[in-house]
């Protein structure tokens, strides 16, 4: 798979809007604003103009329970990847564990509050690595069932997925059928009797905001 060469996508950015919007993150909006019109113009760039728009705009309350009814509320727009690919199975333990060996060896530590899979985190990850990137591009098709699924909801996170998307390359033949499946079925499901799906070194420390 290649990825698209030149200019870094600003993952950073992205990371930070799409998390949880307390009072820090709402406080940080004109440095945050500042640092979108700083970037050059690109797909990327007007997606998160788009988004900063609204952000700008909202109230503090009113941001935070759209974030929940968005995010918090409804698994079609989970932002934890290898749900999709891999549902509440033993395999997606087995994912959750690379990711975190994989960012250990980066450098990159988890702060105990959210598992591996979580977007934000990857997209540090992506920030991080010179070649991070290919991290979310292995979760392409995940990608997209998330941001058609804020498409359907009208969401104005959709636009931060589209800069997401725009970073990495197209969806492929394979990418595509996964799509079409998981739109179908939905994300596997582990045969009853199997134990929980993710080891205990990958779990979050009590206290987590999920």
């Amino acid at each position: 798979m290649r990825l698209r060469a030149g200019r870094r996508p600003p993952y950073r950015l992205l990371s930070l809007l799409l998390q949880y919007p307390d009072d820090e993150l709402l406080t940080a909006r004109p440095e945050l604003s500042a640092a979108i019109e700083a970037l050059p113009r690109s797909a990327e760039r007007a997606a998160l103009e788009r988004f900063d728009a609204h952000f700008r705009a909202g109230g503090a309350l009113e941001l935070q329970q759209e974030y929940v009814a968005t995010f918090d509320l409804q698994k079609r727009s989970s932002l934890y990847l290898t749900f999709y690919s891999d549902g509440d199975t033993r395999k997606r333990g087995q994912a959750l564990l690379r990711l975190k060996r994989l960012y250990a060896a980066a450098g990159l530590e988890l702060d105990g509050g959210e598992l591996p899979d979580y977007l934000p985190v990857m997209l540090e990850f992506a920030e991080l690595v010179p070649d991070g990137a290919r991290l979310l591009a292995e979760h392409r098709a995940g990608l997209e069932l998330l941001r058609l699924h804020l498409a359907e909801l009208e969401s104005p996170y959709r636009h931060l997925l589209d800069a997401v998307c725009a970073s990495l390359p197209g969806l492929s033949g394979p990418d595509l059928a996964t799509v079409g499946r998981l739109l179908r079925d939905g994300p596997p499901a582990e045969q009853v009797g199997l134990q929980p799906f993710a080891p205990p070194e990958v779990m979050p420390v009590e206290g987590g905001r999920r």
